[in-house]
């Protein structure tokens, strides 16, 4: 039997619950799961790469028990659509949260349908109780002294009230 393979592209900058929930969902559509964390050499992440590793690898150790072994965690900094061939990725995982996702990953599956017609994209609903959830948003909490403490896991929360101690 041909193992299924998925490739979940974002910044996961930082991790949140909204990133949790779809990671989960395309562990129930494929064997593995490729974690894509794209690098933009024109943007200053708060987490280096490997602390963003560092942080989805001990969320899964402490959520996801032997299932944690299914995720690879990789970078990129080209197309999604080659990185997920690079991969060995069938399929595509995108979240969406709204209507404004919607249109925006439509577009986006069309051209990358266009330029790579053996992936397949998925697009996988947030659960209603993280739809309103963006990293975006976590930051500016974060940086403001902010609970985030509903809206990332507990290793995340914990790493971000160090980075803006520091700051």
């Amino acid at each position: 039997m041909t193992k299924r393979s998925a490739f979940y592209a974002g910044s996961f900058d930082p991790l949140t619950n909204g990133h949790v929930d779809v990671l989960r969902g395309a562990l129930t559509l494929a064997d593995t799961v490729v974690v894509g964390i794209g690098i933009h050499p024109g943007k200053k992440p708060l987490f280096s790469f490997d602390e963003r590793v560092s942080l989805i690898e001990q969320w899964g150790a402490a959520e996801l028990g032997e299932d944690a072994r299914r995720i690879t965690i990789v970078s990129f900094d080209n197309l999604v659509v080659d990185a997920a061939r690079a991969h060995g990725a069938s399929i595509m995982i995108r979240g969406l949260r709204d209507g404004t996702d919607l249109d925006y990953e439509m577009q986006m599956a069309g051209m990358n349908e266009t330029m790579a017609p053996d992936l397949q994209t998925v697009f996988l609903p947030a659960s209603p109780s993280v739809r309103t959830i963006t990293a975006t948003l976590v930051r500016q909490i974060a940086s403001m002294g902010g609970d985030i403490t509903p809206f990332v896991p507990a290793q995340v929360a914990e790493a971000l009230v160090v980075k803006f101690a520091r700051q």
